[in-house]
């Protein structure tokens, strides 16, 4: 029987052509879309997960309360690990970790840049990142000891054996042993570095890093077999306020690869995070395989005269209706198998794009998992979209289709209407989407930040540049086509060094304020463009300005200070004068309010370089800065960033949705098109006696071309009107992730109803026209 199935199926492949493609082109469409957002969801769900102790790996975070508002981080105190690890037995390690930095190794005459941070002596014994040589208990103990990437090893050594014990120079100015090997990051791991080193060392370099009372490093820590998380996240709630009884925080612990995914809090609470882009491709997934499916069911009712005569034939010799509805499946799961084949070429074909757009390392391997996967959503896909047809058709009476007496129903009519309605809803709903995705990004990386960001360049300083920053600021100035140069401890691109150890005539010790700290060296404002809203910026004329300070409008208002300029404050218990206040400019991404913030002038404790370029020579320019650089500093490698660029990156997550969804939407469009092609195509056919009788009576083309349309254009509008409510609410609910947004404007209702409108009359007019085209006398020979 399946046989026989399956050899009417191919024969009705051939003898209906323009349907099976139709479907064949919109179900490939759609199963290709919904395996790539399956590769891509399932990668981000993965992220982390590599860790054999992943069950119970956790990372310390802290709510830090202030009068304005509750700031979830993972910074903590640098002796923290090493505290949990002793006083709660229900950690087995604890390790902590600084970040992840630019440096360069030598060997000889061999430099090499890699990416290393500073961990604890458990690292190993904590994170899966398969040590090839080395103990995992002994390799960090030294704290002159190195533990590199097989990669690294490979690219110093040029080999990864015998390489334990060899010296390797860091910065040309510390000399480390090789005490380990390891393989190295995955890509599925969202911290990626090349080697590690003590942080024993890191905290005798950074006596900060020794205080209950100074944040920055990472902590992480493995519970041990049976361990309730809950009742060690109670334990340690107040562990740091009874280490200092000054401290705001509250000590928590989140499982570590739920970090990736889960990392947003808001005012203390949980407020998602990357799950929620995972969550909405997995919904447009789930769109564009219905609207593929819609597509399969309206074709095939539309069209069901055609196999009419087929049902009736094969009831009138005792054909049951089981029969028939398997075999109408059998074909649907037919052309579903084969949409699956077409499918995975495309996927083969557009996956090196879509790891460009995602910046991602996908490949299309057939696991197990991905094949039960694809083998479960297509058969699913075949009965969801056969199985109205299949019983529709099946229940055709002998008598009246053998008669030639076969209507369409009401109910089947609006049925069919319902489904181009539902199909045309959402995809005006994801035209709507992008409209307004683009155009907030567009906005945040176009708004007028408060300092221009444009023909700037910053690096940080390393060798003879920190050493001699001065000397090498006052040579940088002198190169053609530099505008400016300044030092600066920040790099604008979110919070990085703040502090409530600020004072102030009326301020409530009860109520802790954060304030952003920004060292700077002379020049930095100017530089930067920032503007001066009062009083006057740092100078070399002023003997006392490294006891002075810079506040921004934000922290004038926090402060409730009228006429600020002259009066004093003590920051960190010691006074300082107010000597200007700067417009307020944006330093974090624009989801966040212009917060609080100082300048204070000590360049000896910055660490990057800020160089304002002439507008238009940047090449030139640059090709001299490398070449002074690499005079001035040998051995080190001039790595530079462009900060317009770099802010840029702060939304990156933002601009692969919009890039993702601007694919995806036009697959959806592509998909709803193909169907109202075929149902145009097909109600052209029907009323194709209609159409040689008005020709005949003197209509014009226009006239039935807006005839035909007609219906159709009701549809889609009634789509429009369904859509744009859904799609109001689904992008507030966006935008209210910033603070700063565009306004839904009507041009985004106009906008999207337009496009809708007109993709699908160009898609209907195409039938339309080559109808309306048809001489009469084709139209009525027939009859």
């Amino acid at each position: 029987m399946l046989k026989h199935h399956l050899l009417l199926a191919f024969r009705n492949f051939l003898r209906y052509k323009s349907s099976f493609l139709i479907n064949l082109v919109g179900l490939s469409t759609g199963l290709a879309c919904v395996l790539l957002i399956y590769l891509w969801v399932d990668d981000e769900l993965h992220m982390d997960k590599f860790h054999e102790k992943d069950a119970s790996l956790y990372q310390a975070m802290e709510h830090q309360k202030y009068a304005e508002e509750i700031m979830t981080t993972t910074s903590t105190p640098g002796i923290l690990a090493e505290a949990l690890a002793e006083e709660i037995p229900e950690i087995e390690y604890a390790a902590t970790a600084t970040w992840v930095s630019d440096f360069t190794l030598s060997i000889g005459e061999k430099n090499v840049g890699a990416k290393g941070y500073y961990v604890g002596k458990d690292y190993f014994n904590i994170f899966s990142l398969g040590l090839i040589h080395g103990d995992a208990n002994h390799v960090l103990l030294d704290k002159n000891s190195m533990v590199i990437s097989s990669e690294l090893s490979a690219k110093l050594f040029e080999t990864t054996e015998g390489v334990i014990g060899k010296e390797v120079q860091l910065q040309h100015d510390k000399t480390f042993l090789v005490s380990g090997v390891f393989e190295g990051t995955p890509r599925q791991s969202s911290i990626q570095f090349d080697f590690v080193l003590s942080i024993e060392l890191f905290k005798d370099e950074n006596q900060w890093a020794n205080s209950w009372g100074n944040n920055g490093p990472s902590t992480f820590a493995v519970l041990i077999d049976g361990a309730d998380v809950d009742e060690v996240n109670y334990k340690i709630e107040d562990f740091i306020q009874k280490k200092n009884e000054q401290s705001n925080v509250r000590l928590f612990l989140m499982p570590y690869s739920e970090r990736y995914l889960y990392g947003r809090f808001r005012d203390g609470k949980p407020a998602g995070g990357r799950i929620e882009y995972v969550r909405l491709f997995s919904i447009i997934a789930i769109f564009i395989l219905v609207i593929a499916c819609i597509n399969f069911m309206n074709l095939s009712t539309a069209r069901a005269t055609r196999r009419a005569k087929e049902v009736g034939i094969k009831k009138a010799v005792g054909a049951y209706k089981g029969t028939l509805v398997s075999q109408f499946l059998t074909e649907s799961i037919l052309i579903t198998f084969i949409s699956l084949l077409t499918a995975i070429v495309i996927v083969k074909l557009i996956l090196p794009q879509f790891n460009i757009i995602t910046e991602k390392q996908i490949e299309l391997i057939f696991t197990p998992t991905l094949i039960l996967w694809a083998l479960g959503i297509t058969i699913f896909t075949g009965l969801v979209s056969g199985s109205y047809p299949a019983f529709y058709l099946s229940a055709f009476k002998p008598v009246r289709v053998l008669k030639g007496d076969v209507k369409g129903t009401i109910g089947e009519l609006w049925a069919r209407r319902g489904l181009v309605i539902f199909q045309f809803a959402m995809s005006t709903i994801l035209i709507f989407c992008v409209l307004v995705v683009y155009n907030q990004i567009q906005y945040v990386q176009n708004k007028n930040l408060g300092y221009n960001k444009d023909n700037i360049i910053f690096f940080q300083m390393e060798g003879r540049v920190e050493s001699n920053r001065e000397t090498f600021l006052s040579e940088v100035r002198k190169l053609p086509n530099i505008v400016s140069a300044a030092t600066i401890g920040h790099n604008l691109l979110g919070r990085q060094n703040n502090t409530s150890g600020l004072e102030w005539d009326g301020y409530n010790p009860e109520e802790k304020i954060l304030f952003e700290n920004m060292r700077v060296g002379y020049d930095l404002i100017e530089t930067l463009g920032i503007e001066m809203k009062e009083g006057r910026s740092f100078s070399r004329d002023f003997a006392t300005d490294p006891i002075k300070i810079i506040l921004n409008e934000a922290a004038i208002r926090t402060m409730n200070y009228e006429n600020p300029v002259g009066r004093t404050m003590k920051l960190w218990g010691k006074e300082r004068e107010i000597i200007g206040v700067v417009k307020d400019f944006h330093y974090q991404s624009l989801h966040s309010e212009v917060n609080p913030l100082f300048f204070i002038l000590a360049p000896e404790v910055t660490w990057y370089i800020m160089v304002r370029i002439e507008a238009g020579t940047e090449k030139t320019t640059l090709n001299q800065l490398a070449g002074f650089y690499n005079e001035f500093n040998p051995g080190f490698t001039f790595d530079y960033e462009f900060l317009d660029q770099s802010y840029a990156g702060m939304y990156i997550a933002e601009q692969r949705v919009a890039s993702l969804s601007q694919y995806f939407a036009g697959f959806a469009i592509l998909i709803s098109c193909l169907g109202l092609f075929g149902l145009a195509a097909f109600t052209a056919q029907r009323r194709l006696k209609e159409i040689g009788i008005r020709k005949a009576m003197g209509s014009s083309v226009s006239s039935i071309v807006l005839l035909l349309s007609k219906d159709f254009t009701q549809l889609v509008g009634i789509s429009i009107v369904v859509a744009l409510p859904v799609s109001y609410f689904l992008m507030s609910m966006w935008l209210s992730r910033f603070a700063f947004k565009i306004e839904l404007s009507w041009i985004y209702f106009v906008g999207s109803g337009l496009i809708a409108i007109l993709i699908s009359w160009l898609t209907i007019s195409i039938q339309s026209f080559k109808a309306a085209r048809v001489s009469p006398t084709q139209c009525l020979r027939n009859e």
